[in-house]
């Protein structure tokens, strides 16, 4: 297994690696905390159950350590991820929200993919209202670096007026659920990530995860296209190259 090879070439050494980046001040090697964020975003594992797999591995940590490089160290990843798609986005946009549970208080993610499948950009709102609508439109533009041709949705009140007043009214609206479809579905990965997790705790909390998620999601996406077919051996290629280059982005942290 990859992941395996990945901690083991760290193992080899049981030392921390000498790096210019915030990693380098931890008891524990930069590959290692790494992979640790890695599986704890991108797959469903409890805190308890990565201190637990480590320690099969001769690493001891607790699930606070796990906890706490998560909060320190996930936000680093997602704003590297993040600078490397940037202005890589489709002209054809697909907006919608999904539920999360923050506190025992439903709270409102604002996602959105292009017409491939790509992630445009995600943002994690208290409210679901005009403004919540346009401060995430901006923050996608700001990735995007242009406003899309069209943009589909689901019909909700405040975009109207939301994709003219920050996307430009040039922008074609679509109001259509059913056109959104693709997007409906595409909500389940964090769904199907944060269930077991029963919710998040704080806001800061849940906005961090979800955006780092997203982003780890996104770079590990291996279809260009929606529906493309990708052989096996391809998608295993595709897996050991990116993780190839996260461990040498998490140098430049």
């Amino acid at each position: 297994m990859d992941t395996e090879r990945f901690a083991a070439e760290s193992a080899d050494t049981r030392s921390m690696n000498v790096t210019s980046t915030p990693f380098n001040y931890l008891e524990y090697p930069t590959d290692i905390v790494l992979l640790v964020v890695l599986w704890r975003l991108r797959y469903k594992l409890s805190l308890r159950d990565l201190a637990e797999m480590f320690l099969q591995r001769g690493w001891v940590f607790t699930h606070e350590a796990v906890r706490d490089w998560e909060a320190r160290f996930a936000p680093l990843l997602a704003d590297q991820l993040r600078a490397k798609r940037r202005g890589q986005a489709g002209t054809s946009w697909h907006v919608d929200e999904t539920y999360v549970k923050v506190h025992g208080k439903w709270c409102y993610l604002y996602r959105a993919i292009d017409r491939d499948g790509n992630l445009v950009d995600s943002r994690l709102s208290e409210k679901r209202d005009m403004e919540a609508a346009k401060r995430f439109f901006m923050q996608a533009l700001e990735v995007c670096g242009q406003a899309p041709e069209r943009v589909t949705t689901d019909g909700h009140d405040s975009y109207p007026r939301a994709i003219r007043e920050t996307l430009g009214s040039h922008v074609i609206h679509r109001c259509n659920p059913y056109l959104n479809n693709r997007l409906e579905q595409d909500h389940r990965g964090i769904k199907q990530r944060y269930y077991p997790m029963r919710g998040f705790g704080s806001f800061a909390s849940a906005s961090r995860f979800c955006q780092a998620f997203e982003e780890v999601r996104q770079f590990f996406r291996f279809r260009t296209t929606m529906n493309q077919s990708v052989p096996l051996a391809g998608q295993r290629r595709f897996f050991r190259q990116r993780l190839d280059t996260l461990r040498r982005m998490s140098l430049t942290v």
